[in-house]
């Protein structure tokens, strides 16, 4: 029992590793090649500030509720998962109500 106990214990000091999805992303922009290609590809902190308050708010919940780190330099991937779940809220809102969403997509 006591072989069970230590590795439970030890799982729990581990960090959690994931797939890259929810890692938190750095805020340091150096201006070199990886982040002309992040910003080409459209991601980067340039794309965030062409975000609606929707996409923000998201953002925030990500950030502040689920603390996956910082949403300032995401990437372009993680841009259109953010703008999927906005639109999702942005359908079901017309759905319940039948009309649109007071913030306009952007």
């Amino acid at each position: 029992m006591d072989f069970v106990n230590k590795l439970t214990d030890s799982e729990k000091n581990k960090p959690v590793h994931t797939q890259g999805v929810n890692q938190p992303q750095g805020t340091s922009s150096g201006g070199g090649f990886m982040d002309k290609l992040h910003g080409m590809a459209g991601g980067g902190p340039h794309s965030e500030k062409n975000e609606d308050a929707l996409d923000k708010g998201v953002d925030w919940v990500q950030e502040n509720v689920f603390k996956q780190g910082q949403q300032t330099n995401e990437s372009a991937l993680e841009q259109a998962k953010d703008e999927k779940i906005s639109d999702t809220i942005r359908d079901q809102y017309k759905k319940a109500t039948g009309k649109d969403f007071l913030v306009a997509d952007k």
